[in-house]
């Protein structure tokens, strides 16, 4: 019921107080439109800037001063008044304040219940699409929808066809006869046709028919009633399934084309942390590129909230002894070091209960190194990983589940981990070598390395370096000589890639007991991101990539880290874990490995495809590909024909094969593009999936903007059918 209120109090309106530094604080009035979808807002000033957003845009709703903007321009005193409005992807977020506490939580409450209704939309009721689109075109509120007003919008061809009068405009029968036709799926006709047996619907026995035959699927007539009773809106349809259920059932999870089972944490956690992928993230702290744009604590919690389970920290030293984080030698903001582990203890677990190891790049003076581990400790506090978990020396890294809910710090230590455990300690020594550097390219890593400098280091920062400590790598024969599992190397991605193509199958040993960080190289000034599937496929446990910047390398990362719960961690396959093993990815050897799977695809619809440009005033031509990353000899793209003008419900209809030697490795990707013969084509969405997540039979594929969002009600429909090869 407060939901409710809050909602009107939002329709209703009212002002707040904008926030965008020291000096600019103004009054703005907004509202939440008729369509409780759009938020309008205007300025006190001149009544001509009015501006909408979309509450579909809306990442998250933030109670308090708990953005950077709020804590540092306004008094402790409005906490209780403040809150903020996030966006997705790089749109600028709003930090308000309301006239009272009271206003303020009416705000947060109504924007809440307004987001919760819109994703609780199932997409049978989304003809909100339809609706907007309609009422975008009906502007002057008439109830008729004219010519001139529907010329601009993606559906202008079905005007003219529903527009038999040929008065130009739709009204009554018309407009009934224009929905009638945006809600049909002729393909979802053809299938229903053909198992709907019993007086042209579908009783329980043919939808279990249905599930057994097409879906593959290991069920009972009594699973087939449930989804009857869970998804049939026709109460007159007594334990049968018209086509609307029929549609309503493939729109919904169980109808997509991802495993469900996979949907939650179904690997086993307890193995050693090095035995499985990690999702990581690079320079964490940036929101844009590496040179001039901002650091920000916002940018750690997009990366945590996606996933991401290794942050980095660049630290250096800042004014007034408190260390700041940004990218040494370069003009991006700084943020306070302690701002960002007080961001990282708020949003850690949020999306995964599973460890987070923070990867620092340290820079600082000893005094300020001894601030850094004061800040870990008391922040942190018992979550901080500051000792092993046992009472003896570990002989491997602990699991995941053990450190659920816990902080890992990767750095560099004054002294053996051994020496915790041992009578006779070694002398103290006051610094560590320094021989890795992150940043710079490889002919200055080489110029470097015969004059090798020395680190001082902060015995209370090296004492809670426990599992992730720091050294250089010298070469895989060294490695198995002299480093022990909990001494970890990072890698440039041009060496990383250059061992994964020539010394696999050892690149695979070696990350058998130790783990390995892979980072872009330095030339990535523009936060570009390298291909991960390479890297994995040997093995190579924290491939860092840069979380910030939407591209195919994150579509992949996110695609692989989509199954066990979204947990951040994946188990590696057996022979990515067994000491003596002999895969190899180049050369494919036989072994447990080959698994060899026919793929069958067929490409048949799309749904309300958004257009690409506002600017682009034509209706999208789209084209369909499908791609295969894995190792190899896997790896492999398809297309569509495109087709011209309809963005609305285009069908292909079109049949592709696949072989896939190594499934255990190899993720799908489905992406549609506005096609273009004169330039590249434009991105409208992809999804992407590990191949073993992977459902038979009929099924919705959701479509992802370039930031990882849902595009609401677009998706694209296929077909599946995975056989062991011949």
């Amino acid at each position: 019921k407060d939901g409710d209120g809050d909602m009107q109090f939002l329709m209703n309106g009212g002002d707040l107080l904008k926030v965008r530094s020291g000096s600019w604080k103004k009054t703005r009035y907004y509202k939440l439109q008729e369509d409780c979808k759009t938020m309008w807002h205007e300025s006190k000033k001149t009544l001509k800037s009015k501006q909408t957003f979309s509450v579909e845009d809306i990442d998250e709703v933030r109670t308090g001063r708990q953005t950077e903007g709020l804590r540092k321009y306004t008094e402790e005193s409005v906490e209780g008044r403040a809150f903020s409005i996030l966006f997705k992807g790089r749109q600028k977020g709003l930090d308000l304040i309301a006239s009272s506490e009271e206003e303020a939580k009416k705000w947060v409450g109504g924007l809440e219940k307004v987001i919760s209704n819109i994703n609780n939309l199932s997409p049978q009721k989304k003809t909100d699409w339809i609706y907007s689109c309609l009422r975008k075109a009906d502007k002057n509120f008439d109830n008729k929808i004219s010519q001139k007003e529907m010329k601009k919008m993606p559906l202008f061809p079905l005007f003219q066809k529903c527009d038999e009068s040929k008065c130009g405009f739709l009204e009554g029968k018309e407009i009934e006869h224009f929905y009638e036709i945006l809600t049909q799926r002729e393909e979802i006709d053809v299938i229903y046709g053909e198992y709907a047996k019993t007086d042209g619907l579908m009783s329980a026995a043919d939808l279990l028919n249905f599930l057994l035959n097409e879906q593959k699927e290991d069920v009972s007539q009594n699973d087939a009633l449930q989804l009857i009773e869970k998804y049939e809106l026709d109460e007159n349809a007594k334990q049968q399934m018209t086509k609307d259920g029929f549609l309503m059932y493939l729109n919904q999870p169980e109808g997509l084309i991802f495993n469900q089972a996979h949907k939650s944490v179904y690997q086993d956690m307890n193995q050693p942390l090095n035995h499985y992928f990690i999702s990581s993230s690079h320079n964490t702290y940036l929101l844009e590129d590496q040179l001039k744009g901002p650091s920000s604590t916002e940018a750690y919690i997009k990366a945590l909230l996606k996933g991401c389970r290794c942050v980095e920290l660049d630290c250096w030293d800042g004014s007034d002894g408190e260390p700041v984080i940004y990218h040494g030698y370069s003009l991006t903001s700084k943020v306070l070091f302690k701002d960002v582990i007080k961001a990282i203890q708020e949003y850690a677990f949020k999306t995964s209960k599973y460890p987070v190891i923070l990867s620092l790049e340290n820079h600082c003076s000893v005094e300020q190194q001894k601030v850094m581990a004061q800040h870990l400790i008391s922040i942190l506090g018992s979550a901080l990983v500051t000792k092993p978990l046992g009472d003896q020396m570990p002989t491997c890294l602990p699991s995941p589940e053990e450190l659920k809910g816990r902080f890992i710090v990767k750095g560099k230590r004054l002294d053996k981990l051994e020496d915790m455990f041992s009578e006779s300690k070694t002398a103290e020594k006051e610094s560590v070598t320094e021989e890795e550097d992150d940043e710079g390219d490889e002919e200055d890593q080489e110029k470097k390395s015969n004059k090798t400098k020395s680190l001082k280091l902060a015995k209370e920062l090296s004492d809670i370096v426990i599992y992730c400590n720091s050294v250089y790598f010298h070469g895989f024969e060294d490695s198995r000589d002299k480093q022990s599992f909990y001494e970890m190397a990072s890698f440039k991605e041009g060496k990383a890639v250059k061992l994964a193509e020539e010394s696999a199958n050892d690149y695979i040993r070696h990350n058998i007991d130790k783990l390995s960080r892979i980072y872009p190289a330095g030339r990535r000034t523009d936060s570009s991101n390298y291909n991960p599937v390479p890297l994995w496929n040997a093995g190579c446990q924290i491939v860092a990539l840069n979380f910030q910047t939407p591209c195919p390398e994150m579509d992949l990362n996110q695609g692989l880290f989509l199954q066990n719960g979204r947990s951040g961690y994946n188990l590696k396959p057996s022979y990515l874990r067994d000491r003596d093993t002999k895969f190899d990815p180049i050369t494919l050897p036989d072994g447990p490995w080959l698994k060899h799977k026919t793929l069958h695809v067929m490409v048949i619809s799309a749904q309300q495809l958004p257009k690409v440009t506002e600017r682009k005033s034509s209706i999208v031509d789209p084209i369909v590909k499908v791609q295969i990353y894995g190792v190899p000899a896997d790896t492999t793209t398809v297309e569509t024909q495109y087709i011209e003008n309809n963005g609305f419900n285009p069908m292909w209809n079109e049949n592709f094969q696949f072989d896939v030697r190594v499934p255990d490795l190899a993720l799908v990707r489905f992406l549609i593009e506005d096609y273009d013969s004169s330039s590249n084509n434009e991105f409208i969405g992809q999804y992407t999936l590990p191949f073993n997540s992977l459902k038979n039979g009929y099924h919705h594929v959701p479509l992802l903007t370039k930031n990882g969002d849902r595009i609401s009600s677009a998706g694209l429909f296929v077909h599946i059918i995975v056989v062991d090869a011949e």
